[in-house]
């Protein structure tokens, strides 16, 4: 017997953009009972070009979780396909459209045997806490996590740099092929948490708020917090679409 039960949810703020070019969502899988998806996307590459790359991600990972049967692939070889698959139409589509779209994707898939298994390409985030207590989170894949990984810049430099926007692995990119880094975590337990989101949020928000945040709230409560912390803290700025998902483990009724 389940030693927990999922409570998750959505959300999303067009921030101050034109258009909202992030996407998020959740997923069952019909052939993997028990299995259980969260995908984000933040679609970048002019008007109406990063909306679509991003809406590639969620249509490509819902059609390869609607197939997927961990007696025949592993989840992480999922992840790898949809990356592949993806980068390969948004290149496609681009070209036909003369645009040159891209996007991030981070992924979470929880089974059946009380393991989460993540894999994120860009730097749209997942974050896993134990409580409220910050557990640990994604690395992105930006140039200013390359320079503080090199000892130029300190963690707390990265965020506001100038260059913080420039990213080194993404979908759609004509010149080189994305890789995924996974992630994986065993033993879940009720009180463990996840959020998926993109830098709208993650930019305006410590590990210590998010976590408080979650741990104190249902997701959909949660959600509308941090969104409107983000939007009070990015004031004064042309702030992103700011996007989220939740996954929370809780104890089930007695």
């Amino acid at each position: 017997m389940s030693q927990y039960k999922i409570e998750a949810g959505t959300a999303a703020h067009i921030g101050d953009r034109e258009e909202q070019q992030d996407r998020a969502a959740l997923f069952t899988a019909p052939k993997a009972p028990g299995y259980v998806m969260a995908v984000l996307a933040d679609g970048m590459g002019g008007r109406s070009g990063g909306a679509m790359a991003a809406e590639q991600v969620m249509r490509t990972a819902k059609t390869n979780f609607d197939l997927f049967s961990p007696l025949t692939e592993s989840v992480e070889s999922m992840m790898q396909t949809i990356a592949h698959e993806v980068n390969t139409v948004i290149q496609i589509s681009g070209f036909s459209a003369e645009k040159q779209p891209h996007t991030t994707m981070v992924i979470l898939v929880l089974t059946p045997e009380k393991t989460a298994i993540w894999g994120h390409v860009g730097d749209s985030r997942l974050y896993r806490f134990n409580g409220p207590n910050f557990a640990e989170r994604t690395t992105d894949h930006s140039y200013v996590e390359q320079l503080v990984s090199q000892g130029k810049i300190k963690r707390e430099q990265a965020k506001d740099h100038k260059l913080s926007n420039i990213l080194v692995n993404v979908l759609g990119n004509p010149n080189s092929e994305p890789f995924v880094t996974i992630g994986k975590h065993e033993g879940l337990k009720a009180g463990d948490a996840f959020l998926l989101c993109s830098d709208g949020l993650w930019h305006y928000t410590s590990d210590a708020e998010l976590g408080v945040a979650i741990a104190m709230n249902n997701p959909r409560q949660a959600s509308e917090l941090l969104i409107k912390k983000a939007r009070e803290r990015a004031e004064g700025t042309v702030a992103d679409n700011c996007t989220l998902a939740i996954i929370k483990l809780v104890a089930p009724p007695k």
